[in-house]
């Protein structure tokens, strides 16, 4: 398996998180996440604007083996949408910590990036 980038936070259900200084953030799947589904074929996003909870399904990830839930890792505002692995879902498979990245957002409760895991806490669990 890869090595973790450190200038990430991780969640249990396998997403990540970079924080951005504007109180802004991107958000995508781990290398482990997309490696245990497989080949991705389709990416069901969110609404541009919309307004999630930490928690909260914010879209699917179909592959060859199964679809997979996606989870908003804090509370936030969607600002953006990833086109490119819309259109071309394989990204996620390829970069899934670069160019396959989800989402843009706002986050909107800041407290929470406290309970966001560290790469050495997240790799425990996998």
């Amino acid at each position: 398996m890869s090595e973790l980038p450190n200038n990430l936070l991780y969640t249990k259900d396998h997403e990540w998180l970079r924080l951005h200084e504007d109180g802004t953030a991107t958000v995508g799947i781990t290398h482990y996440a997309q490696e245990s589904l497989g080949d991705i074929t389709f990416v069901e996003f969110p609404d541009v604007g919309a307004t999630m909870e930490a928690g909260e399904t914010f879209g699917v990830v179909e592959s060859v083996k199964a679809a997979s839930d996606l989870y908003m890792p804090i509370d936030a505002e969607v600002l953006e949408i990833n086109e490119e692995a819309d259109s071309s879902p394989e990204l996620l498979n390829q970069d899934a910590f670069g160019a396959g990245w989800l989402l843009k957002i706002r986050i909107t409760d800041e407290s929470q990036v406290a309970g966001l895991l560290s790469p050495e806490a997240y790799s425990e669990i996998i």
